[in-house]
């Protein structure tokens, strides 16, 4: 996941979806945007269910060259042939992890609001941080992840960054300048038309 001056999109599944019709919808994504990464960010507890969608969506994102990886769940990267793991409990795995799956898997940690959780992942060997929620929400308490959050870390880290959750049109333009992913959801998923309302959020990008 290379830095570029303009963010790259990184897409993260529903946390709960129809394997058949949702692996559809992400095809139809992929093929009209350029997209950087898929996230499979499943609820389930069922390790069955998860086993069935990283293979599906694996073979979809594959297909077009798209690297895909998983929540949490460092066996089932491995075992399902998976690219890496996104890990949620900021720096805590991340050494775990990259000594687990090795050097060229890709391992992402969120970090929520937390300059100093985000360090520490890098230090210990994250590919990417990731801090959010960027919009309103009641999730942790309702802190958000800010602008100035983004700002400095530009300015002060070359570890790429990803803003995820809440984006709409005005934040996608303000934090444009100091992000290099976005990380889009059910921000697009709750749509009939998931390609048309990735290119209408992503309007401000040209």
């Amino acid at each position: 996941m290379a830095e570029t001056e303009q963010p790259q999109i990184y897409l993260i599944s529903p946390p709960d979806f129809e394997l058949s019709s949702f692996s559809e919808a992400l095809g139809a994504v992929l093929d009209v945007a350029e997209i950087a990464c898929v996230r499979l960010a499943l609820a389930s507890h069922d390790e069955g269910e998860i086993a069935r969608a990283a293979d599906t969506l694996r073979e979809v994102s594959h297909q077009r060259d798209v690297a895909i990886v998983i929540d949490n769940h460092i066996l089932l990267a491995e075992r399902h042939g998976l690219d890496g793991v996104h890990l949620t409990d900021g720096s805590r795995s991340v050494r775990k992890a990259r000594k687990q799956l090795g050097p060229d898997a890709i391992v992402g940690a969120y970090c929520g609001t937390s300059r100093h959780d985000g360090m520490s992942a890098g230090e210990a060997g994250s590919d990417y941080i990731s801090f959010g929620p960027v919009g309103q929400s009641a999730l942790a308490g309702g802190e958000m992840a800010d602008f100035e959050t983004f700002e400095w870390w530009s300015q002060m880290i070359e570890l790429p960054v990803v803003a995820e959750g809440g984006l709409d049109v005005d934040l996608i333009t303000q934090l444009a300048p100091v992000t290099d992913f976005f990380g889009i959801g059910t921000e697009i998923w709750k749509s009939e038309d998931p390609a048309q309302a990735l290119k209408a959020l992503l309007a401000p990008l040209g």
